[in-house]
This record gives structure tokens, sequence and C-alpha cells, in this order.
């Protein structure tokens, strides 16, 4: 005599197939209810904290932001793993790359933002690296970049033809930026 069979044991495997394929998909293409990542879904008030940083707009005397760059940019960037929140802004400066980076290492320090050095290559002059600061704590750790550009990286970056004030000075980006979890452990991470 033999055992009945039970006509659902055949269909175990492949609707596990099924079901784990769909929580792979789901979690690999950002959907936050099943992804172990960040995602930039409800990150609008988080980017208008970003965009409303009092830095973004302080600038050395003299410095402008140039036609069609003119405001702040803001997105949410998630095809890494974990969500990248930023806000940025360009200007031009006639002056010197030196005293950009002495007024934003006394501007920023003078609003709680700390300077951080990148321990692997301590040699490289500010004027050349650019100037990395961090403000915050846990769930609301900020990161400030300030980078010097050119009229050919804003062409490649931002497919934009900068005019005649990049032609002499220095040309700089400004970016505050965070993760989703407001997460950052420093800037050379």
């Amino acid at each position: 005599m033999s055992l009945p069979t039970c006509p659902v044991r055949p269909l175990v495997l492949p609707v596990a197939l099924l079901l784990g394929t769909a929580l792979m998909t789901a979690g690999l293409t950002g959907c936050s209810a099943l992804s172990p990542f960040n995602t930039c879904d409800d990150t609008a008030a988080r980017l208008k904290d970003l965009r409303s940083q009092p830095i973004l707009n302080s600038t050395p005397g003299g410095a402008t932001a140039p036609e069609g760059l003119d405001s702040v940019d803001s997105r949410c960037i998630d095809d890494t793993g974990d969500a990248w929140l930023y806000a940025a802004r360009v200007y031009a400066f006639p002056g010197s790359r030196q005293k950009v980076v002495d007024f934003y290492r006394t501007t920023a320090e003078s609003d709680g933002w700390h300077l951080q050095h990148d321990p692997s290559d301590p040699n490289t002059p500010d004027t050349t690296a650019g100037l990395c600061f961090t403000k915050g704590g846990d769930g609301e750790a900020l990161l400030l970049t300030v980078q010097f550009t050119t009229a050919s990286e804003l062409k490649m970056e931002y497919d934009y033809d900068a005019g005649p004030e990049f032609d002499s000075g220095s040309g700089f980006e400004m970016e505050v930026g965070s993760e989703t979890d407001g997460a950052i452990t420093g800037c050379f991470d």
C-alpha cells in the first residue's frame, strides 16, 4: 500500500524561490519597507534643512554665484546602498584660493563646524585638496566640503559654460551633506 501524496508539496520549492526573488529584488531596487538600506523616501524635510544651512550663503567678499548656478542644488542619491542627501552652491571668487580657505576656516569654525584633516595625505595643501568639516552628532551629523573647481570641471559636471568670472581667481563649490539617518563618522572614513 502506498501513502497518499500531497499535491501542495511540489509547489513549495517554486513558491519559495519566487518569494525569495521578490524580496531580494525589492531590497535592491530601494523599496524601503523591505530594503536593509536607507533610501530617499521621505527625505524632503531633511533636504529643506540642508538647503537652509547658513554656511551655504556665507562667502568671502567679492564671491558671486554664476548665472544659471545661482541657487542651491539639493538632491538625494540612493544608488550606493545608503542614501546621501546634499545641498550645494557654486561660486566664482576674484581672489586667491588661500583667501577662500582662510575665510571658511574662520566662518565655518565660528558656526560650530569642526575642520577635519586627511590623515593619509597630510602634506597636500588645503588650497589643492579643499576643506572638510563636520558638525552635529548621531542622527544629525553633517559634512561640509569646500572644493575648488574650474570652468572645464563645471562643463563636465553640470554641462555649464562658465563665463568670464572663472577666467581669473578661484571657483569653488560648497556642499553640506548627510546620510538619510544622519550618521557620518568623518570626512575621510
